[in-house]
């Protein structure tokens, strides 16, 4: 765990090989394309991210899976998740954001400009990070994940508004950023700071990720943005403010 403690640091990202096993992963897979089919049919892609794709693309996804979905709930309090996400934080207390299932279909997944988090939810503290759960594989053909490794310690970066709160494509291109391949059952924990987009899935599978959004519970959000259903929630420790949420 230091070590993965001390990657995290130094890069703002590390990836964990095999918190789930891969069938595991996978029934999870099923799970989030079940709840998408019970959900009416919505696409969240970004404006940038068609301009950025060229053409018309395709993402589904569903804020809090886990007022929908019980296994949901179960994993986001499981300790080989939690545990880590403590140890990148570095605090015994984790507390949730939100949660979103992505799916990015086949043959024309949406890509995500490189972005940061932390405009869109701004904290006092930047103890704030996400873990993004493979539920199948992500090669650099699926649109994996893509990130500027030590982007985080450049604090909050400007962001264009327009289009999705990106940073400008010129000066970030994805192209530029490290490909994070990774295999069902992986998943990727990453600091609010750190710079990170995804690629355009133009395989013949779609790619299922479930995408947890952690903080300090000590860390308090600085406008009353981004609101979700779940948001407060201990995973992990206590709340030693006792604020209301």
């Amino acid at each position: 765990m230091v070590d993965l403690v001390e990657f995290y640091r130094e890069n703002g990202y590390v990836l964990v090989r095999g918190l789930l096993g891969r069938e595991e992963a996978l029934g999870y897979r099923e799970e989030c394309h079940a709840v998408l089919g019970r959900l009416r049919k919505t696409d969240p892609t970004w404006g940038s991210a068609r301009e950025l794709a060229g053409g018309p693309t395709e993402l589904r996804h569903c804020h809090d899976a886990q007022f929908y979905s019980a296994a949901f709930a179960k994993l986001m309090v499981d300790p080989r998740f939690t545990d880590v996400a403590a140890a990148v934080l570095g605090t015994e207390n984790v507390q949730l954001h939100h949660t979103k299932i992505f799916v990015k279909p086949e043959e024309k997944g949406s890509p995500f400009p490189m972005h940061q988090d932390a405009p869109h939810f701004p904290h006092s503290r930047d103890a704030v990070g996400a873990a993004i759960f493979h539920f199948d594989d992500a090669p650099e053909e699926k649109g994996c994940v893509r990130v500027m490794p030590g982007s985080h310690k450049n604090g909050v970066l400007p962001h264009i508004e327009e289009g999705g709160w990106h940073l400008p494509l010129a000066e970030w291109p994805l192209e530029a950023a490290t490909p994070i391949e990774a295999r069902a059952g992986d998943v990727l924990f990453f600091s609010y700071l750190t710079v990170h987009g995804s690629g355009v899935n133009s395989s013949a599978e779609s790619r299922t990720t479930w995408l947890v959004q952690f903080r300090d519970p000590e860390a308090a959000p600085i406008d009353d943005v981004h609101q979700s259903r779940g948001q407060g929630m201990m995973l992990r420790g206590i709340d030693p403010t006792m604020r209301v949420n």
